[in-house]
C-alpha cells in the first residue's frame, strides 16, 4: 500500500461527484487505501457506509442550504462537525484530501495534522469569486471573511490542486505557495464513459435540430442567458427543440421563465437523468450550450460541462471566456460576453453548416483524448501525492 488517504467533500454525494470519484480510482490503483466523507445524495447515494471499487466511503445527511449567505453558514457549520466526526473514525491517515467549496475544511485538516497527516487541497472553486458571482453583495464583511478562510486554507495545505492554470496562479500569488508544491489536475471526462452511441430522431420532438444544456442550475451558471438567446432564436427560426439536462437552485425557476417567454413548446427540462439517456441526448445534439456569463468565478473555471460535450464530439456556442477558450479552442464558437443575440445568431449558424459542426467536434474529441485527457490529470494527481509526503509538513 503507498499509504491511506481520507478524501472530505461537501458540495456533492460519492460517486455522483465524477472528479472525486476519478480522484478516488486513480488513487486506489496507485496503491492508496482510500476513505471518502461527503453527504448523502437524495436520490442516489444515500446509504451512511459503503464500500464501492475498494474505496470506502463514509456519508452523513445533510440539507443543502436556500436562500442567501445565512442558508449556507448553517449548512457548512453542519457538515464541518460530521465530517470531524467520521474523520475520527476512520483514524489516522497518511494524507487528507479536502475539496472546497467551502473553504473550511482546513479545519479538520487542521486537526489531523497534528497525527502527521499531510494536508491536500483541492481547489474545485475560487471561493471568493463564488460569493462575489452568485450573492452581488460587493466586497462586504462576509466577503472579506471568505478571502480569510481561503487564506487560512492555502496556509495548513502542503499541496495545492488546481482545476486549471488560472486557479494554479490564484494559489501561488494570493495564496503565497510554492510553484513546485502546486499541481493542476483538470476535471476531464472518462472518455470510454462517454462515447457517442446511435442518435434517436425522435429526442428532437419533430424539429430537425435538437440543443442541449448539461450542468448544474445555479444562478451564475447561465440558464437564464441561454433562454433569453433562444426567445432571440425563435424569432427567426423554430426548426429546433431544446433540452436542459441538470438540476439545481435555480430549476423552478427556469423552468417557469422558459414559459414567461413563450418558449414551453421547444424547451425541454429533464431535471438529472441516467448516464444512458445522457449519452443518448448528447448523441443527437447538433449544438451544445455553454451559457455562463462573465463574471470573476466563470471567467476563471473550467465548465464540465464544456469537457463532457467534447468527449461527445458535440460543437459549442460559448460566451467568451478565458478559461472556456482554454479549454475548448476550436471546439466551440465564442460570443461576446453576456451577449444573448450574437449567441442565438451563432447557434442558428452551426445549425446551417453541419460541415463545420463535424469539423469543431473532431476538435473537441480530440482535445480530450489527448492534452487534456484524464490520464495526464491522473499522473499530475499521484505526483502531487507523492510531493505531499517528500515535502515537510506546513504547520
Amino acid at each position: 500500500m503507498a499509504g491511506k488517504a481520507l478524501i472530505l467533500v461537501e458540495n456533492l454525494s460519492v460517486p455522483f461527484d465524477r472528479r472525486v470519484w476519478q480522484e478516488s480510482n486513480a488513487l486506489r490503483d496507485a496503491g492508496w487505501e482510500v476513505h471518502v466523507i461527503c453527504p448523502t445524495g437524495a436520490k442516489q447515494d444515500t446509504e451512511a457506509e459503503a464500500v464501492i471499487d475498494g474505496i470506502r466511503i463514509h456519508r452523513y445527511r445533510l440539507r443543502a442550504a436556500t436562500g442567501g449567505p445565512a442558508g449556507y453558514l448553517r449548512e457548512y457549520g453542519l457538515a464541518l462537525l460530521h465530517t470531524l466526526r467520521l474523520a475520527l473514525r476512520v483514524g489516522k491517515v497518511d494524507i487528507v484530501h479536502a475539496c472546497n467549496p467551502p473553504d473550511l475544511l482546513f479545519v479538520v485538516a487542521k486537526l489531523l495534522k497534528a497525527r502527521g497527516t499531510k494536508f491536500v487541497f483541492d481547489q474545485h472553486d475560487l471561493v471568493p469569486e463564488l460569493y462575489l458571482s452568485r450573492f452581488a453583495r460587493g466586497e462586504d464583511r462576509l466577503y472579506r471573511v471568505v478571502c480569510l478562510l481561503e487564506r487560512l486554507t492555502y496556509r495548513a495545505a502542503d499541496v495545492v490542486i488546481a482545476t486549471n492554470e488560472s486557479y494554479r496562479d490564484a494559489a501561488i500569488d494570493r495564496g503565497g505557495k510554492d510553484p513546485d508544491d502546486v499541481f493542476v489536475v483538470r476535471s476531464a471526462p472518462a472518455v470510454e464513459r462517454f462515447r457517442p452511441v446511435n442518435a434517436q430522431p425522435l429526442l428532437k420532438r419533430g424539429k430537425p435540430h435538437l440543443l442541449c444544456y448539461l450542468g448544474v442550475m445555479g444562478p451564475q451558471d447561465g440558464v437564464d442567458y441561454a433562454l433569453r438567446a433562444l426567445a432571440h432564436l425563435r424569432e427567426a427560426r423554430d426548426d429546433w427543440h431544446a433540452v436542459f439536462i441538470g438540476a439545481g437552485d435555480t430549476f423552478d425557476a427556469m423552468v417557469s421563465f422558459a414559459a414567461d417567454l413563450g418558449l414551453a413548446g421547444l424547451v425541454e427540462f429533464t431535471g438529472r437523468i441516467p448516464d444512458a439517456d445522457l449519452l443518448r441526448y448528447l448523441s443527437t445534439a447538433d449544438v451544445c450550450l455553454s451559457p455562463d456569463p462573465r463574471n470573476p468565478l466563470n471567467d476563471v473555471s473550467t465548465m464540465n460541462k464544456v469537457m463532457e460535450y467534447m468527449a461527445m464530439g458535440r460543437p459549442i456556442v460559448s460566451f467568451e471566456l478565458k478559461e472556456a477558450r482554454v479549454s475548448a479552442g476550436e471546439a466551440a464558437v465564442y460570443a461576446r460576453a453576456d451577449d444573448e443575440a450574437e449567441f442565438a445568431e451563432l447557434i442558428a449558424r452551426l445549425l446551417d453548416d453541419p460541415a463545420q459542426r463535424a469539423s469543431m467536434g473532431q476538435i473537441g474529441r480530440a482535445r480530450v483524448t489527448g492534452p487534456l485527457s484524464w490520464e495526464n490529470s491522473r499522473i499530475a494527481l499521484v505526483a502531487a501525492y507523492e510531493r505531499a509526503r517528500r515535502t515537510a509538513s506546513v504547520p
